[in-house]
C-alpha cells in the first residue's frame, strides 16, 4: 500500500469546498479504495478527516485462474498451493502450463534418465531453468520432486590418464595438479611402478573437486576402470585438509570401494620432510578445518603415524609437492 496525504488526495479535484472534499473523501473511502492511517490524527475540522491514508489496490478477480488450475492442469500436478495462493499462479502460469502440457504429451520420456539441463530444455525450453531460475520453486509448488523429472547431476569430467586398460589395475587418485602431471610423464617415460606399485590408471582429484566427481564415477569413465577387482589408493597434501578429503572420500563410497591411502608415498614424504627438518615445513594455515576422524592413521604402523601427528600437531605440514620425478623410482 502506498501513503498519500489527504492535500495530496483532494488535489487532483481541483477547487473544492471542505464539505465536497468530505465528501469526496469518505466516497473512497465507502468504495473501498482508500483507507484511513489513524496514527495520522484528525484535521481538527467539523466534520474531521484523517490527515494521511493508504491508498488500496483494488482485488484482483482470480475466478478464471481458479478455473484453469482446477480443471486444465495435468493431474499429477498438486493444486492446493497454487488454489491458496493465485498470485503465485498468476507469476508462474507460464511454466506450469509448460510442465503440465509435457506430462500429457510426453510423460513416457520420463522413464529415461537425462541430464539437469537437458531435461530443464525439454520441458521448458530454458537449459539453466531448473538450476538457477524459479525451476526448483515450480516444482514444489506443484508437489513434485527432481527425482521424479529422472534427472542426474554432471560435474566437471575426471581427468585421469591410463597408462593400461589391463584389469585388475591399480586406480591412484592425487589431490594436486603437479603431482599427477609428474606421475603421468614418469609412466610415459615407460615406467610402470610407483614406489614399487604397479600403476594402471592415475586420477586428477581438483582437492576437494574429488568428492563430486567421484559419484559420477561411472559414467566419467571408460568402463575398465570400474571393474570391481581395481584396486583404488588415495594421495594428497600431509595436512588437516588433504586427510580430511580422503576420509570423507572413503566413507562416502565405502560400500563400493575401498579407497586406501597410497602409503609407501605418504612414507617417502615424511622422509624427505625430516631429513631436511620439519620446523623448515610451511606452516598450516589457521582457517584450515581440523576435524578429522582419524581413520587416516589406522592404516599406517603405529609409530609412523604418531610421527605424521606430531607434525600436525606442531602447526606444520607436508605439501605433496615435496616429492618429484626422482622420488618415485624407490
Amino acid at each position: 500500500m502506498k501513503r498519500i496525504s489527504l492535500e495530496q488526495l483532494v488535489l487532483a479535484k481541483g477547487e473544492l469546498s471542505y464539505r465536497e472534499q468530505y465528501e469526496y473523501v469518505t466516497g473512497l473511502m465507502e468504495k473501498g479504495k482508500i483507507k484511513p492511517l489513524k496514527a495520522s490524527k484528525t484535521n481538527g475540522k467539523k466534520p474531521a478527516l484523517f490527515r494521511e491514508y493508504w491508498l488500496l489496490e483494488p482485488k484482483k478477480d482470480y475466478q478464471a485462474l481458479e478455473e484453469e488450475i482446477k480443471y486444465r492442469l495435468h493431474p499429477l500436478i498438486a493444486v492446493d498451493y497454487y488454489l491458496a495462493h493465485p498470485e503465485s499462479y498468476r507469476r508462474e502460469r507460464t511454466w506450469v502450463i509448460k510442465l503440465s502440457d509435457y506430462l500429457k504429451q510426453d510423460r513416457e520420456k520420463l522413464d529415461y534418465p537425462v541430464s539437469v539441463n537437458e531435461r530443464s530444455f525439454e520441458i521448458w525450453g530454458r537449459e539453466k531453468f531448473l538450476s538457477r531460475e524459479q525451476g526448483k520453486a515450480v516444482l514444489k509448488h506443484c508437489n513434485l520432486t527432481e527425482d521424479f523429472l529422472h534427472i542426474y547431476g554432471t560435474s566437471e569430467p575426471l581427468a585421469y590418464y591410463s597408462h593400461t586398460r589391463k584389469t585388475p589395475q591399480n586406480l591412484l587418485i592425487l589431490e594436486n595438479k603437479d603431482t599427477f602431471y609428474s606421475m603421468r610423464r614418469y609412466l610415459l617415460e615407460g615406467n610402470e611402478y610407483i614406489f614399487g606399485m604397479p600403476a594402471g590408471t592415475l586420477i586428477y582429484g581438483a582437492g576437494k573437486g574429488i568428492l563430486k566427481r567421484f559419484g559420477d564415477f561411472d559414467i566419467c569413465v571408460e568402463p575398465y576402470m570400474t571393474d570391481g577387482e581395481n584396486g583404488i589408493y588415495y594421495f594428497g597434501d600431509l595436512d588437516y585438509e588433504g586427510i580430511g578429503i580422503y576420509e570423507h572420500l572413503a566413507d562416502l563410497f565405502k560400500e563400493r570401494w575401498e579407497i586406501v591411502p597410497f602409503i609407501r608415498a605418504y612414507e617417502r614424504m615424511l622422509e624427505k620432510a625430516e631429513d631436511k627438518g620439519t620446523d623448515s615445513l610451511p606452516e598450516t594455515k589457521e582457517q584450515q578445518n581440523r576435524k578429522i576422524s582419524g581413520e587416516f592413521f589406522r592404516h599406517f604402523p603405529g609409530e609412523f603415524a604418531e610421527r605424521m601427528r606430531k607434525v600436525l600437531e606442531s602447526g606444520r605440514y607436508i605439501p605433496q609437492e615435496i616429492l618429484n620425478i626422482s622420488d618415485f623410482y624407490r
